[in-house]
């Protein structure tokens, strides 16, 4: 990284340093599980810190019952549904996912009307397909239409290899999701619905004088869990979405395939505190800070400050920083008139092992076009002199004028 002549002292400390910690070489941490498929994102940047076949399309089971709470969260969200609200139990819904089906259940009984919290609850905590298949032909008629509505839904919000055939999560060819995708779907509720979150953590539902508890093991182990929904089928094995949150910060993991309950219970809590004691986050810096003074063609100024709107936070293990290099990207020289706020470069950030983090970089203030004398000045000064070379001051207007 080419540090700018004019860049102010404390940036450029925090420049050194981390440019510095780019010569630094550190061996990779690894980790095992015993997951087919397994993936840790970090609930604040969505960056996924470790990750095993995450984009593997496989069987969710019961965890795309996710899928269906996000549907009637939306719903909920646009005021064309309310908690109040009561949804009929059909006989389709009795037999294909209550006491008759033989699969979980919230145990409804045909004909019934139940009120959307109860059945938002005998989805989370009962994990009833009843209740699932309930819901879906309130919101969309049937369960088929449904399915292909959430399919649509899925793609709107993000999830770039989920397919559903159902509401529950049954076995079948056309019901598909990825680790990673059920880890985006999970944040995105998390972060878009926090006001229903919290039947999430909810550990005991009693509907129709049954008393059931929650099947998220991770709940009863770890008190810093909140969330979210396990699967089980022949065809997926054990999975888990498990969410938990420590000191201000919140990881998601999601694993599956695994081979008992027991598994499921261990390898849960077992990634979730590796995953907190291995990553940490680093500011490296502030909402309208200079990252770098660019250089500019033709202005009042020489150069112009390029900052980020939004602090620039990264999570990694303390090897992968020790690894990490930071670079401003834009073309240069930039011609003036510039504006505070015109988007004008990328601050680009790597690290072993992670995707690569791409920041937005602005105008931290105006730069104006100098008159005809000036621009024709400064044409000949540039094939003369490097423009680098220029000490006229930096402006110091922030952008969006604060």
């Amino acid at each position: 990284m080419t540090l700018p002549r004019h860049l102010p002292s404390s940036v450029a400390t925090l420049c050194c340093a981390l440019f510095a910690l780019v010569l630094v070489a550190a061996p990779a941490r690894a980790f095992e599980t015993s997951a087919k498929y397994a993936v840790l994102m970090d609930y604040q940047t969505g960056a996924v810190l470790w990750e095993k076949d995450a984009d593997t399309r496989m069987h969710p089971a019961s965890m795309s019952k996710l899928m269906t709470l996000e549907m009637l969260f939306h719903a909920l969200k646009d005021g064309t549904v309310k908690l109040d609200d009561k949804f009929t139990v059909s006989e389709h819904a009795w037999k294909a996912g209550g006491a008759a089906s033989g699969s979980s259940t919230m145990f409804a009984k045909v004909g019934s009307k139940i009120p959307v919290r109860d059945l938002i609850q005998g989805i989370i905590v009962q994990s009833g397909n009843d209740a699932c298949i309930t819901v879906a032909e309130a919101l969309k008629g049937s369960e088929s239409a449904f399915a292909a509505a959430a399919t649509e839904r899925a793609k709107e919000i993000g999830l770039k290899n989920s397919s559903f055939a159902n509401a529950t999560g049954w076995p079948n060819p056309d019901h598909m999701m990825t680790a990673h995708d059920l880890a985006r779907l999970a944040r995105h509720i998390i972060k878009d619905y926090p006001e229903y979150y919290h039947y999430f953590a909810e550990k005991v539902f009693t509907w129709n004088g049954i008393t059931q508890h929650n099947r998220n093991p991770a709940l009863y182990l770890d008190k810093t869990v909140d969330g979210l929904k396990t699967g089980h089928t022949e065809q997926s094995g054990y999975g888990l979405v498990v969410s938990a949150k420590r000191d201000g910060e919140r990881l998601i993991a999601v694993l599956n395939g695994m081979p008992s309950q027991k598994a499921r219970a261990e390898e849960g809590i077992r990634v979730i505190d590796w995953g907190f004691r291995s990553f940490k986050h680093y500011k490296l810096f502030a909402a309208n800070t200079p990252v770098e003074n660019a250089p500019v063609f033709q202005g009042n100024y020489a150069k112009v400050p390029l900052v980020s709107t939004d602090d620039i936070d990264v999570i990694m293990s303390p090897e992968q920083r020790r690894k990490m290099t930071v670079k401003a990207v834009y073309s240069t020289p930039i011609a003036a008139p510039v504006k505070a706020g015109q988007r004008l470069g990328t601050l680009r950030v790597e690290a072993p092992g992670l995707p690569t983090r791409e920041f937005p970089l602005v105008a931290g203030a105006d730069v104006e076009r100098l008159g005809i004398f000036g621009r024709a000045m400064d044409s000949l000064k540039s094939m003369i002199f490097s423009s680098g070379d220029d000490d006229t001051p930096m402006p110091t207007q922030p952008a969006d004028g604060q």
